[in-house]
């Protein structure tokens, strides 16, 4: 294995993490930033409502990101299997 495609699936892989895991955690932290103006305005100091909407979002996000997420992971699955004999040489 040269020093080369080990970078090429490092980075690949930095990528793929990246990309299927910002969507989930930026609808949390909108929510979470959302939740924290509105209890900032009106002075509620209820724990509840603090974690309520951001579990709604990751939950919401994870339905509409889903489907592509996953297809995602299996491009990249696809293409480390396929790397696998050009490793063994």
């Amino acid at each position: 294995m040269t020093l080369e495609s080990l970078l090429q699936v490092a980075s690949f892989g930095m990528e793929t993490a990246i990309m299927v895991s910002a969507p989930v955690l930026l609808c949390g932290l909108t929510a979470g930033v959302l939740v924290s103006v509105f209890q900032a305005a009106t002075q509620i100091n209820d724990a509840a409502l603090a974690f309520i909407p951001k579990i709604a979002a990751v939950v919401l996000s994870l339905m509409i990101f889903g489907p592509w997420m996953i297809s995602r992971m299996v491009s990249f699955s696809i293409w480390t299997l396929s790397q696998i004999p050009a490793v063994t040489n």
